[in-house]
């Protein structure tokens, strides 16, 4: 992306979602699916590339949802006022968002994840942090997001690459990849996950987000498992 003249503020590129020429025409592409357009609540990342989408999302008077980055409490996710005037950048979101912790977010219609790259089979790799995946096994447990919910991207070609990415049990596989001048639809190969996998979490993670452990023996059952099934 350097390289090509591509990447786009902020620098640098690395160990972040990259912000791109072209996201903003990527972020129409998305709006104008069916999926966008029947929408009433999206959750959007909150990293640079995205913007252009967010700001469509709350112009369009749908809410839009937004996550604390790192997940640093409980009431990790942010609404952000439908209709505001206000650029949704994630200072914006924490100053006049309100809290909500998953149990109380809204059913969410449309996911959108920032990528590094994408594959073949709507495999996604972002930054390595795993947060995106996180948030969206949080809500899956709370029944905030399930099969209805679509989940997409938006990337420059570059970052579209013609083949498989690796891919575990916890990441969320895409349905809709926008660029700035086309949108393609993956088929439903890879499963997605209903939930935390308590064997996958790392204890970095853990130690990364102290309210984790607590929360997650409350939701829990002993024994229970939140094995993803076919899409």
């Amino acid at each position: 992306m350097r390289s090509e003249g591509v990447a786009r503020f902020p620098f640098p590129i690395e160990d972040r979602i990259p912000n791109f020429d072209g996201a903003a025409e990527a972020a129409k592409k998305l709006s104008e699916t069916p999926e966008f357009e029947r929408a009433e609540v999206v959750k959007v990342n909150p990293d640079a590339p995205q913007l252009p989408l967010r700001t469509l999302v709350v112009r369009s008077g749908k809410q839009l949802v937004m996550s604390v980055p790192r997940l640093t409490d409980p009431s990790c996710f942010r609404l952000f006022p439908r209709g505001s005037h206000l650029v949704p950048t994630i200072q914006a979101a924490l100053s006049h968002g309100v809290p909500r912790p998953p149990k109380d977010v809204p059913h969410v219609d449309l996911v959108v994840a920032g990528s590094v790259a994408v594959g073949d089979r709507g495999e996604r790799v972002g930054k390595g942090g795993g947060y995106a995946d996180l948030e969206f096994a949080l809500l899956a447990m709370e029944g905030k997001v399930d099969s209805s919910t679509s989940v997409a991207t938006t990337i420059h070609p570059l970052q579209r690459i013609p083949r498989p990415l690796p891919w575990t049990l916890h990441d969320v596989p895409l349905d809709l990849v926008a660029t700035p001048s086309a949108l393609e639809r993956v088929p439903p190969v890879l499963p997605r996950p209903t939930g935390i996998l308590p064997e996958e979490m790392s204890t970095a993670v853990q130690q990364a987000i102290p309210w984790l452990s607590a929360y997650l023996s409350r939701v829990l059952r002993p024994g229970s498992r939140t094995d993803p099934p076919h899409r």
